[in-house]
């Protein structure tokens, strides 16, 4: 066998291994200051919007191939701001967040793939406050103009993560359920 014969072999079987080879997600670079974790709660059965002002998100996404995307988020919890400088204080405490013991809340997908309406289905690990739990829900995917949006809504109940420890167990005052709701915007 020639060299020309064993070059065209390894070039014949490079370009195949290459169309064989399955899709790769490719990263995207998340614009945070478009990008926004916001959650809803209820305080004495009134509804009390607040949100993460530090977010930081690595995401892999290929629109062809959806069980090749995967996502991490990290949430700096000392940027909660439910709009009062008071309650910012209360609840980095211990009973709450324990933001100094806690430093990030975060998310990593276990699996992504296509769902109904365009939608995707998305299950990862969600950790907050040391506890980490499995989650699913479903995810937005949108294109607008260059950038890629990914909206979202996840149902949590708070006790699973002692978020509202002591007194503050009783969701008479703090319900238990908890709306996190996120818009996190992608350039290329």
């Amino acid at each position: 066998m020639s060299t020309y014969s064993i070059k065209k072999i390894g070039i014949s079987t490079a370009v195949a291994l290459l169309i064989a080879s399955p899709a790769i997600a490719a990263a995207l670079k998340v614009d945070a200051g478009k990008s926004s974790v916001n959650i809803v709660f209820k305080q004495m059965n009134v509804p009390v919007d607040a949100k993460f002002k530090k977010i930081a998100a690595n995401i892999e996404y290929d629109s062809a191939k959806p069980e090749a995307s995967k996502a991490t988020v990290d949430i700096d919890v000392a940027s909660f701001d439910l709009g009062d400088a008071e309650y910012n204080k209360e609840v980095l405490k211990k009973e709450w967040f324990n933001a100094v013991a806690f430093p990030k809340a975060s998310f990593v997908s276990t699996s992504m793939k296509a769902g109904a309406a365009g939608k995707l289905d998305v299950t990862g690990k969600l950790s907050i406050k040391g506890k980490t739990v499995d989650v699913s829900f479903p995810l937005n995917v949108k294109k607008e103009g260059n950038t890629q949006v990914f909206d979202g809504s996840l149902p949590i109940k708070r006790l699973t993560f002692n978020i509202g420890e002591g007194e503050w167990k009783d969701t008479g005052m703090v319900a238990d359920e908890v709306q996190i709701k996120f818009h996190v915007v992608t350039n290329p």
